[in-house]
């Protein structure tokens, strides 16, 4: 990892989306080994439509990742389009005007191509890892995917199916059902970070094709797009393809508009009260998740949060492991996790063990907890957490693939690319008065508890 780094002065307020009336690029991070000579350029240009694009060249690699972001996810559903942005992420595979669903995954794999797609909360990706020779293929196919899609009926009625089955998978996966139900009690069905992402049986089974083509129509646009690439790239040429690929049926047509379609500021900040909950499977263990309200992604302590939740349960030698798995012998997972959204977040603890030793595992764990919650850490904790930490952080970076993920999601969430180094020294300044600030705030808030597993 080279210590020369250089980022464009003021990148944080400049770079912020907003209307544009032409394309602007500019460099954002440069990075050089000790001879001087580049190893990775990142390099940012807005279009006139607002659509971004960011692209990430690294020395001495021969494939190219591409991500296609879109700024809507569950949360932006109603409940008459609860699972729209997953049902969206399965049709826009079905076929364009130019493609049939069988074209689109012969051309990418003729060349060996990965090609996928994931939906989340807050939002839905589209991605492709190729060598570099065939990225303007993978960007063709994409480009005609996200603007060119058919949706039609008898592919909504086929995919109607598959994603019903797909909900009925999660529902027997005892992980999915705790985490789901954690979000419940979280934020309530009412809101929609507290559905699950797929949606239900109900709101599939309800769901139109025009109801869909609208939630397409409104979203999948250029201002609320971000696109990303890495690897062995040229930026002015990546952005030359994407303009060809995506300028389908005057997609990147026009200004963009003030405001991107979902305004964060104006969301009222979802309240999380506390409670707990249990759903009955007939599985062989308990499975426990006992939670908090977390931060939101924004919020600077995230990163004291982050050693935090390292040192108490990100490892083998975390605090969890060693008291639950090793001394006491009660379970064989265990786990903490701290998740973050625009405006709130989770924290948590999840284990998985007999029905028998239920009582005595949540007794440890909120010990623990109470203890970590009134004294912090040590430091031997906070200096193993951060360097568990920061060497994650390097060695999952070490492909395009999550070169790109990285660079995707920091411009379409924080709406800034922040340079690694940059990340490294956030985590290496975190001290033991914040951990303990921190932790006394987190976990001095209501309890959740949600439990699946036998009567």
């Amino acid at each position: 990892m080279s210590n020369k780094l250089n980022t464009t002065a003021g990148q944080r307020n400049a770079d912020r989306p907003s209307a544009v009336s032409r394309a602007s690029t500019r460099t954002l991070e440069t990075v050089r080994d000790d001879a001087g000579h580049v190893t990775s350029l990142v390099r940012r240009t807005q279009l006139a439509s607002g659509l971004r694009i960011v692209t990430e060249q690294m020395a001495g690699s021969r494939s190219a990742a591409l991500g296609v972001w879109i700024g809507v996810g569950s949360r932006d559903e109603t409940a008459t389009t609860h699972g729209a942005s997953h049902f969206l992420e399965h049709l826009l595979f079905k076929g364009t005007g130019e493609r049939t669903a069988l074209d689109i995954s012969i051309e990418l794999d003729a060349v060996g191509g990965e090609f996928n797609a994931f939906t989340a909360k807050e939002y839905t990706c589209f991605h492709a890892r190729v060598l570099s020779d065939d990225l303007p293929l993978a960007v063709d196919v994409v480009g005609d995917m996200i603007t060119g899609s058919l949706i039609e009926g008898h592919d909504v009625d086929a995919e109607r199916d598959v994603i019903l089955d797909e909900i009925a998978m999660h529902d027997d996966d005892p992980d999915d059902v705790v985490q789901n139900l954690l979000a419940e009690l979280a934020w309530g069905v009412e809101s929609p970070l507290g559905r699950p992402i797929a949606g239900t049986t109900g709101s599939i089974e309800a769901m139109s094709p025009a109801q869909i083509k609208r939630f397409y129509r409104k979203h999948y646009v250029p201002a609320n797009t971000v696109i990303s690439v890495a690897g062995a790239v040229d930026h002015n040429a990546v952005v030359k393809a994407i303009k060809k690929a995506f300028s389908r049926h005057g997609w990147l047509d026009g200004q963009a508009v003030p405001e991107p379609p979902r305004a964060i500021a104006a969301r009222r900040r979802p309240r999380v009260t506390g409670g707990s909950g249990k759903v009955e499977r007939p599985f062989e263990q308990v499975n426990v998740v006992i939670g908090r309200e977390g931060l939101a992604r924004d919020d600077d302590r995230r990163f004291a949060l982050g050693v935090l939740n390292t040192a108490l349960g990100g490892g083998t030698s975390s605090r969890l492991f060693q008291e639950v798995r090793e001394q006491r012998g009660l379970a064989y997972s265990v786990y903490s996790f701290a998740s973050h959204y625009a405006d709130s977040g989770l924290v948590g603890v999840a284990v998985g063990c007999l029905p028998d030793r239920t009582d005595e595992v949540l007794a440890v764990v909120r010990e623990q907890l109470d203890l970590i919650a009134a004294e912090g850490i040590s430091a031997d904790e906070l200096s193993r957490g951060k360097g568990q930490l920061v060497g994650g952080m390097i060695l999952g970076l070490e492909d395009s693939g999550s070169r790109m993920m990285r660079l995707g999601k920091n411009e379409l969430v924080h709406a800034e690319v922040t340079g690694i180094d940059d990340v490294i020294a956030r985590i290496e300044g975190v001290t033991l008065e914040q951990v303990q600030a921190v932790a006394a705030d987190v976990f001095g808030r209501a309890e959740l508890l949600a439990v699946v597993g036998p009567a």
